[in-house]
């Protein structure tokens, strides 16, 4: 598919050039580890996924919530918030991926007073006008001996003792506290290239469920950060195998359930073909 192409002998060709990886987030990053055919399918084969009304919540809730540190601290009241929320919804509801999401404007008013129910929670977790973020929706790509990572992170502060605290905005439900290490994967690293940065390691992770509302914080120290970027360099040269072999097995699990893919994917093809 990607490299070792041949011709017959009477037509020479010289061979294609193999596939090498150049920058890498840390959401395709997750995606390898989760299953390497969800990375092929996102990342090389660039397969669109429906959206959802859930993914248009946290679009449209991310953008409202960045916005609200615009406003000075007196005016970071929920009304606000909501006032931001519609806003931004008004803005983004024309894009094509939007167009056609709700069937009746009924549903679309439904969704809506449940995405200000969802913000409303915001306010029990933290009081947006008791602090000024370091910075939002902040844009990194970093080099790092060889790899090149790059994302955008949520938010990320000064705790009162000064250390720096990275934040993630979530608009799912929460899982099982027991079960929500691994959502902290991709801010272990923002993390990482927040120390490659500014040579400053971030103290502590936070993960802010509107749904619930839940917070989940992690401390994070050099030790974590050194072991993901070991793991990260792990990832790269795993996915520049796969792109020189053309080989991304599936690994099925119960993230299966929820995956856009999985009618075309060949674990489930094979699947249904031995059940027949």
């Amino acid at each position: 598919m990607i490299a070792n192409m041949t011709a017959p002998a009477a037509m020479p060709v010289e061979p294609m050039e193999t596939l090498q990886l150049e920058t890498l987030s840390p959401s395709r990053a997750g995606d390898f580890k989760t299953c390497p055919q969800l990375f092929k399918f996102r990342a090389i084969d660039r397969l669109p996924e429906p959206v959802t009304i859930h993914q248009a919540r946290g679009t449209t809730a991310h953008l409202a919530l960045q916005r609200l540190f615009d406003l000075p601290t007196t005016n970071r009241t929920p009304d606000t918030l909501f006032d931001l929320f519609r806003q931004a919804w008004t803005e983004i509801r024309g894009d094509e991926e939007f167009t056609d999401l709700f069937p009746s404007t009924d549903e679309e008013r439904t969704w809506g007073l449940e995405s200000l129910e969802l913000l409303a929670n915001y306010f029990a977790i933290e009081d947006p006008a008791t602090f000024e973020p370091v910075a939002r929706e902040l844009d990194m790509t970093e080099e790092m001996n060889g790899i090149v990572i790059r994302g955008i992170l949520d938010r990320m502060d000064r705790s009162p003792d000064g250390s720096l605290v990275i934040t993630d905005y979530k608009t799912g439900k929460a899982p099982p506290e027991p079960y929500a290490l691994p959502a902290f994967f991709a801010l272990k690293i923002y993390a990482l290239l927040i120390r490659n940065r500014l040579g400053e390691t971030p103290s502590e992770l936070r993960l802010l469920y509107l749904n619930g509302p839940t917070l989940y914080r992690l401390p994070v120290d050099d030790r974590q950060l050194d072991a993901m970027d070991n793991q990260l360099r792990a990832l790269w040269a795993a996915i520049d195998r796969a792109l020189a072999t053309g080989k991304f097995p599936p690994r099925p699990g119960t993230l299966c359930n929820w995956c856009a893919y999985r009618d075309i994917c060949p674990a489930w093809a094979e699947a249904q073909t031995d059940s027949v």
